[in-house]
C-alpha cells in the first residue's frame, strides 16, 4: 500500500470516527454553582437547573428555608473556604456564609462570588431578584418572577382596610418605619401599630392601654428564635394580644431572607386582616 494511501485512509477515517469537536465553554453562564447560606440557596433553587447547581448550603432543606423541597438530594457544603475550593466551582453565591471576608478570599483564588444583597423596600428587593438572576445567566426567569410578584402587589394596592397591625415575635420583638416589616404591613393595606422606626421590644406600657386590631405573628411556629430566658413575650400584656386579637401566622421562610417570597406574608396579612 502506498504512502500517499494510507494518509488518505486516515484522513478519512478521521473525518468518518473520530470523537467531534467539543465547543467552547459559554464563560459567561456559570455552571458549576455553590451557594454558602440558606439565603442564597432560594436564589440558586429558584432560578437554576439541577445539574447546574454544585452544592447548597446545610440549612437549604431546613423549615427556615423557602424552597426546602427543592434542595432535596443536592450536595451541601459547609461554607469554609477549604472545602468550597475543592468543589472547583464557576461561581459562589452568598448572603453572609463564609463571613465578612469571603467574597474577598474566594476572588483572590479565582472563583468569582455574586453576593445577594440587602434591600431596604419591595422594589429595592425586587430589583435584587433580576440583578441575581442576572448574575446567574436566568435573565428571563428573573424577569418572569418579578413581573409575576409585582402584579400580586399591584393587586393588593387596591385595597386598604384601615386596620392597624402589630408584627411580633416569641423573643418580643417588633419593628417600626424603615424596615421590611414595615413595608410588608402597609403593602397588605394596614397601617403599622409600631411607629417608632427601626427594630424594637414589643411597647408593652402602650399595649396595656391601646391594641392593634391585627397582630402578624412571625416565627411562632418554628423551633428557632425562641429564647428560654425573660422577654417581653412573656408579659401577659403581650400574651393578651395573641389570645384577644386577630392573629395571622407567617411562616419563617416568608420572612426570613429578603426575597421574593416576602409576597406570601403580605398576602397571608391581606387576606387574614379581612376576618
Amino acid at each position: 500500500m502506498s504512502r500517499l494511501t494510507i494518509l488518505f485512509l486516515a484522513g478519512l477515517l478521521a473525518a468518518c470516527g473520530g470523537p467531534p469537536t467539543p465547543p467552547a465553554a459559554d464563560t459567561a453562564r456559570p455552571v458549576r454553582i455553590v451557594s454558602l447560606d440558606y439565603c442564597a440557596d432560594q436564589y440558586v433553587l429558584e432560578f437554576l437547573d439541577r445539574d447546574r447547581i454544585l452544592a447548597v448550603s446545610p440549612n437549604a432543606e431546613k423549615d427556615f428555608s423557602y424552597r426546602r423541597d427543592a434542595a432535596k438530594g443536592l450536595r451541601t457544603v459547609r461554607p469554609i473556604a477549604e472545602d468550597v475550593i475543592l468543589l472547583k466551582p464557576d461561581l459562589v453565591v452568598r448572603s453572609y456564609g463564609g463571613g465578612p471576608d469571603a467574597a474577598h478570599f474566594f476572588e483572590r483564588a479565582g472563583i468569582p462570588v455574586l453576593d445577594v444583597s440587602w434591600a431596604s423596600d419591595l422594589p429595592g428587593v425586587l430589583a435584587n431578584v433580576q440583578r441575581i438572576a442576572d448574575g446567574l445567566g436566568e435573565h428571563d426567569r428573573g424577569a418572569a418572577l418579578v413581573a409575576e410578584t409585582q402584579a400580586r402587589l399591584d393587586h393588593l394596592a387596591k385595597r386598604s382596610s384601615g386596620k392597624s397591625a402589630l408584627y411580633m415575635t416569641p423573643a418580643g420583638v417588633t419593628s417600626g418605619p424603615g424596615s421590611l416589616v414595615h413595608e410588608m404591613i402597609v403593602a397588605a393595606g394596614l397601617e403599622n401599630f409600631q411607629q417608632q422606626p427601626g427594630w424594637r421590644s414589643l411597647p408593652l406600657e402602650r399595649l396595656a392601654y391601646e391594641a392593634p386590631e391585627v397582630i402578624a405573628a412571625a416565627f411562632f411556629s418554628d423551633r428557632t428564635n425562641h429564647p428560654d430566658a425573660w422577654s417581653p413575650m412573656n408579659h401577659p400584656v403581650a400574651r393578651d394580644q395573641l389570645a384577644e386579637r386577630t392573629v395571622v401566622s407567617l411562616e419563617g421562610a416568608w420572612t426570613s431572607c429578603n426575597g421574593w417570597f416576602l409576597i406570601d406574608a403580605i398576602e397571608a396579612l391581606a387576606e387574614g386582616s379581612d376576618q
